[in-house]
Formats: C-alpha cells, structure tokens, sequence
C-alpha cells in the first residue's frame, strides 16, 4: 500500500498474503484499509488462529459449503461474521465485538436496548 495525497491521512486499500504470524500486523488490530490473506492446512488450525489474539470485532470467510458455513459462525469469536460478503449490515444490524474488540452493539434492538433504562413497576389494589 501507499499513502494517497499529501494531506490528511489517507492510504492506498492494501491486500496482503502469507503474513508470517512474527509481524506486528498478525498481533494487533489493525485499523485502515487493509485485509490479510492467509492460508491454512485445516479447518481447526484457521478457526485457532482466528481466535488466538484477544480481539474480535468482524472475520470474513468464503465457502459455499454450508455445514462449514455454520461451524465457522458458530466457532469463529467475533461480533460480526460475514460469509461471501464483506458488507456487515446496516441499521437494523448489530454492529460490535467482543474481547478487546468492545462490549455491547449499536444498531439494531440490541443497540437500543443498551440505551434503555427498563423498569417494572407492579401496582396492587389501594
């Protein structure tokens, strides 16, 4: 990638592959437009990796096998999770992570209930 102009802090979209896991990139979260591409010999060595660092806000994954669709939903720890896509939604959808990644939604139910103070009130005959 490459720095985009002279001012204001804007940077190419950068794709990079085979990232050995020895660099800083692999054990942060990073924040720009940048996607790591990486490949592993198994299924459970992926979800391991994905799940290794104390981050979670989105993972992405294409397949169209729908067994693994619904495993890698399910083992993957993140808030968000997006198959064959990379758009997580819209207003209606949560959007959050978990770990070190936040706490809590916005967006969606789940994000106006995190903004309610709910009371019971129980009123009996005088």
């Amino acid at each position: 990638g490459r720095r985009i102009g002279t001012q204001g802090y804007y940077y190419a979209p950068t794709v990079l592959s085979e990232v050995p896991l020895s660099t800083a990139i692999m054990n942060e979260e990073p924040f720009g437009p940048v996607a790591l591409v990486n490949s592993f010999r198994t299924e459970e060595e992926m979800i391991a990796e994905a799940n290794r660092l104390p981050y979670g806000l989105a993972a992405y994954s294409w397949t169209n096998d729908a067994a693994r669709q619904k495993r890698l939903a399910r083992e993957v720890e993140t808030g968000m999770f997006c198959i064959n896509t990379t758009v997580l939604g819209g207003p209606d959808a949560p959007f959050g992570g978990v770990k070190w990644s936040g706490h809590g939604s916005e967006n969606g139910p789940e994000g106006v209930m995190s903004c309610m103070v709910v009371k019971a009130v129980h009123e009996g005959d005088a």
